[in-house]
């Protein structure tokens, strides 16, 4: 797919990666090259999301790391659990997967009668 405005932003909405409020696409996990390399390597727009989220969820276990809970004296902080981040990132991935395979629709094959002697 060619990238385009229209398209980059759909594709942010579907990774849920939009750039905030008088920031740039650094503020996020995927600058506009990247975005634009998901769309270039992408039959469609909800391939690309496939393999954004597959991306993210590599990304999430980096950037959350291992830790999940810690306490400091009396007051204790509890975290997002690791694994269920990247779970849900996967199953965004695998949702959109299907949405890429069902939306390549029929294909019609023409077959050549052999010839006969």
């Amino acid at each position: 797919m060619i990238p385009m405005p229209e398209l980059r932003t759909k594709l942010r909405k579907l990774l849920d990666e939009q750039i905030p409020a008088g920031g740039s696409d650094a503020d996020t996990r995927f600058l506009d090259a990247d975005i634009d390399e998901l769309l270039n390597e992408a039959t469609n727009i909800y391939e690309a999301a496939a393999t954004g989220w597959t991306l993210k969820a590599a990304m999430l276990q980096r950037e959350l790391g291992q830790v999940e809970s810690y306490s400091v004296g009396q007051e204790r902080y509890d975290m997002r659990k690791l694994q269920d981040m990247v779970n849900y990132a996967l199953k965004m991935a695998e949702t959109y997967s299907r949405m890429a395979a069902s939306s390549m629709g029929s294909v019609i094959l023409r077959i050549q009668p052999p010839e006969v002697l």
